[in-house]
């Protein structure tokens, strides 16, 4: 039968098999990275993404065969450490994903290459610490040593230092911690908001639970105002998940599936509780959502709680443009916004459902939202590591070129990292904000 010349349908995903032991085989993960990035080779369509790509593209076009034969296994793990899991190879260039014969998931792929490599070797000091989020933001947070932690980070004596004992990049902008969390800041507010009757509206029930997320906790603690401002202006009754671990992404990026699984088994339980309580869940941050929404299902795809959850998670627009669509979203705003240059985050994008940031803020009165499908290259801790620094810049060059040229009255992301990261390489951007910032301000609330 002759074979298809790329995929004409929708790609779907396969349950990822971690839990067995050829998972781990190093010669049967060597001998799939051979056929999928013979693939690759054969096609380039993603050369403008990752640097995964030009560094397999590099190899194989410096090997002595010119194919993929001619490049040694051991230089493979070159190629994976370029991946930071953002999926848009999968979901916006590639045409051999399943269903088609090849079933080329080079995303899975490359999470089951960096599962191996951890498995093998672990995970450096600074990686451990980066991917720990839970753990720093706590310690971090504590009186007086966010203090002396946010000082340490704007001082560029010690920048250095670290970028030479750690590997940190001395220009990367880190986030500062806030002793008065995101929790915290929406103590006094909790009361109002759960007061609220829920009125379900379409397929929304009308009353959420916010997953605060490790950096929306201790990085982003302001957000925590914006959300329950908003949703209860619309009449949304909101609460916050009672207690809760990482979403395990940063975990996840690292190969460590192990922790991924600990952390989902503090958080699932918790979850699915409130799921059977009524609540929708939302979180502030798009990567812990596409977590709960995609990763965990794929690893756990016979747990009823993680697709109960699966089920009842939503991007924060995305619930609001819903609620829209019902005729149960508020447009009596205040204020009109101008042009803002919107980034959308990888992790939003690959979740399908469409661009409900942009929309929801388009009914806002003279406000145009410019939004700009490219990867900002931060990833978390791509951006934040030594060795892999300037090849973010690189990837957010074109991000930036757009905002600069459009010189918006706003900047914003759905993703707080992705928008400190754009931000500080912009000449056009003085503070970087997030959409639900931005429509606490044109409701005037």
């Amino acid at each position: 039968m002759a074979q298809r010349e790329g995929n004409l349908e929708a790609p779907t995903r396969h349950p990822l098999d971690w839990k067995s032991d050829d998972f781990y085989n190093e010669q049967s993960l060597n001998t799939e990275l051979e056929r999928v990035f013979d693939i690759c080779h054969g096609c380039r369509r993603c050369v403008s993404l990752c640097d995964s790509f030009p560094t397999l593209f590099d190899l194989v076009d410096d090997s002595t065969t010119f194919e993929v034969d001619g490049v040694d296994k051991a230089d493979y793990s070159k190629v994976s450490d370029q991946c930071y899991l953002c999926d848009l190879c999968y979901m916006t260039k590639c045409p051999y994903t399943p269903p088609h014969e090849w079933e080329v998931d080079f995303p899975h792929l490359m999470l089951r290459a960096k599962a191996v490599k951890f498995t093998q070797e672990g995970a450096s000091v600074r990686d451990k610490i980066l991917t720990a989020t839970d753990i720093v933001g706590k310690l971090a947070t504590i009186p007086l040593v966010d203090i002396t932690v946010n000082a340490l980070n704007k001082n560029n004596t010690f920048r250095k230092a670290l970028e030479k004992g750690l590997g940190v990049h001395h220009q990367a902008p880190v986030p500062e911690y806030h002793r008065k969390t995101l929790r915290k800041r929406v103590a006094p507010l909790v009361s109002e908001a759960t007061a609220i009757a829920p009125v379900p509206a379409g397929v929304t029930q009308g009353k959420v639970a916010l997953y605060v997320t490790c950096y929306g906790n201790y990085n982003s603690p302001e957000l925590g105002e914006d959300f329950y401002n908003v949703f209860t202006h619309n009449g949304i009754h909101i609460d916050l998940v009672p207690k809760e671990q990482c979403c395990g992404m940063p975990k996840l990026e690292l190969g460590d599936l192990q922790a991924v699984a600990k952390l989902k088994e503090a958080n699932i339980p918790v979850l699915a509780k409130l799921v059977d309580e009524g609540y929708d869940l939302i979180a502030p941050i798009p990567s812990c959502v596409l977590m709960y929404k995609q990763e965990l299902p794929l690893m756990f795809p016979d747990d009823e709680d993680v697709r109960k959850v699966q089920k009842a998670f939503y991007d924060p627009f995305e619930y609001l443009f819903l609620r829209h669509k019902s005729g149960a979203f508020k447009t009596d705003f205040k204020q009109t916004l101008g042009d803002i240059s919107y980034q959308v985050a990888c992790h939003l994008r690959v979740q399908n459902i469409g661009l409900k940031t942009r929309d929801i803020l388009n009914l806002i009165p003279d406000t145009q939202v410019h939004a700009i499908e490219r990867c900002s290259g931060h990833d978390g801790t791509y951006a934040v590591k030594a060795e892999t620094h300037d090849k973010s810049v690189k990837i957010a060059r074109p991000v930036v070129r757009k905002v600069d040229q459009q010189d918006p009255d706003y900047f914003a992301s759905d993703c707080p990292m992705a928008a400190v990261h754009i931000g500080n390489l912009s000449a056009k951007v003085d503070k970087p904000e997030h959409p639900m910032t931005l429509l606490r301000k044109a409701y005037q609330i």
